[in-house]
């Protein structure tokens, strides 16, 4: 991806004695989980466009902790934490932008309290920043057709963060339908909180069924998220309700690239 893309490592900015303006912190799933990666890859494309220079940590990077915290593992947390803040205050990082939301908010909120504080922006919130300066562009929509929203709890309700990505989706010229259950009130996709890797009891309704069956119910035929967790939780729902063939689920990243058709 790197070499495709043209991405340097922070240690590659260094050696040519540069710094970038931000760190993009990949995290788990966008650096391994196959429909995760192509977020990650379209979120670079758009960055290149708009002419935002950043960097990655590549092979440096560590999982930030979250899942272990949330999981009871405090021990593991700080470990992962601690020679994350070291490897990032040793390039002096200031600036950090996260396609994931759980990360962001470990990143932004946790992190300060172990000695690494920096300036953490979710990958909304920055393309939403360079649609309003100009520095991005988007195309008016040919697709008419409805698009429900569905917010993540760790940029929402943890964050407070809620126009971002609804001012990403009026850029896009979008034909937003809301689900009953939105903003403070959503619903979770079902995997915060380390409940991604939780056995359900048989015969337990699942929460991303529910949450799924809501969107559904709206008629849209493209399903907006903001997280990864979210977008594999959502399509799973989808697929679940045997609609995986008229009904998408992508990233907002996604949706501006393939509206510009890049």
């Amino acid at each position: 991806m790197e070499n495709q893309l043209q991405i340097r490592t922070l240690a590659e900015w260094a050696a040519q004695g540069e710094r970038p303006e931000f760190l993009f912190w990949v995290g788990c799933a966008g650096s391994y989980d196959a429909r995760a990666q192509k977020v990650t890859k379209d979120f670079c494309k758009i960055l290149h466009h708009a002419g935002v220079t950043f960097g990655i940590l590549g092979t440096e990077e560590a999982c930030t902790g979250d899942p272990a915290r949330r999981a009871g593992n405090e021990f593991i947390f700080q470990m992962l934490a601690l020679q994350n803040i070291q490897t990032l205050n040793g390039y002096n990082v200031s600036k950090i932008v996260a396609t994931c939301p759980h990360c962001f908010n470990t990143l932004k909120n946790e992190y300060p309290e172990l000695g690494g504080t920096y300036e953490v922006w979710h990958h909304t919130q920055l393309l939403n920043f360079l649609l309003q300066s100009g520095a991005l562009r988007i195309p008016d929509s040919e697709d008419a057709s409805p698009v429900t929203y569905h917010d993540s709890c760790y940029l929402g309700r943890i964050n407070g963060e809620y126009q971002a990505p609804r001012q990403i989706l009026e850029h896009l010229k979008a034909n937003i339908v809301d689900m009953n259950r939105t903003k403070a009130n959503g619903l979770c996709c079902g995997a915060g909180g380390a409940q991604m890797w939780k056995e359900d009891e048989p015969g337990d309704k699942r929460i991303n069924i529910e949450r799924a069956e809501e969107a559904l119910q709206t008629g849209a035929k493209t399903v907006a998220v903001n997280c990864p967790f979210c977008l594999t939780m959502m399509s799973d729902g989808i697929k679940a309700k045997d609609k995986q063939d008229d009904v998408m689920v992508y990233d907002l990243a996604e949706l501006i690239v393939k509206n510009n058709k890049w």
